[in-house]
C-alpha cells in the first residue's frame, strides 16, 4: 500500500483576483449615510436593491451601503468607532476644493489638505457613522 503525497499547490487560486468590484459600509444610520455619500460627496446611484442596500458608482468600483442581514449577524460597530478608511484619489489641485466643499457643508475635517513625506497630498474626514476618509494626490 503506497502512501499517498498530499498536492502542493505552486500558486494560490486568489491569484486569479485582479480587482476589488464591490466594497460594503455596514451602517449604524442609512438615512445619514446615504445623505452624506449621495447628496454631499455627489456620488452616482447605481442601484437601490432595497432600503438597507443601495449602490454608488465611484470610478470603475461600487460602493454599497448595507445594513448587515444574512451573512453578518455581527453587532453594529460601537459609535465613536471607524469601521474602515476609504481613499478616494483626485488630483492634486482639487484635494483643497474638496476641503473647502466638505466645510462649506458643515464636515469637520481632522486634517486638512497636508503634504506627506511620502509624496501624497491628504485630507482626512468621517463618515456620519464615524469612518475614516481620505481625499488624496499623489505630488
Amino acid at each position: 500500500m503506497s502512501e499517498q503525497t498530499p498536492l502542493h499547490r505552486t500558486t494560490s487560486p486568489f491569484s486569479a483576483i485582479r480587482a476589488i468590484d464591490y466594497t460594503v459600509i455596514f451602517v449604524r444610520d442609512m438615512v445619514a449615510m446615504r445623505r452624506f455619500y449621495q447628496d454631499l460627496l455627489g456620488f452616482s446611484l447605481l442601484r437601490e436593491l432595497s432600503p438597507n442596500w443601495i449602490e454608488y458608482r465611484v470610478g470603475g468600483n461600487t460602493l454599497a451601503l448595507a445594513r448587515p442581514s444574512r451573512t453578518a449577524g455581527d453587532t453594529p460597530t460601537p459609535s465613536g468607532s471607524a469601521s474602515l478608511q476609504l481613499a478616494f484619489k483626485v488630483s492634486a489641485p482639487e484635494v483643497e476644493l474638496c476641503a473647502d466643499e466638505l466645510v462649506r457643508q458643515g464636515v469637520a475635517l481632522l486634517s486638512p489638505p497636508t503634504d506627506q513625506p511620502f509624496g501624497h497630498r491628504t485630507l482626512f474626514f468621517r463618515d456620519p457613522d464615524g469612518n475614516l476618509l481620505e481625499v488624496f494626490a499623489e505630488i
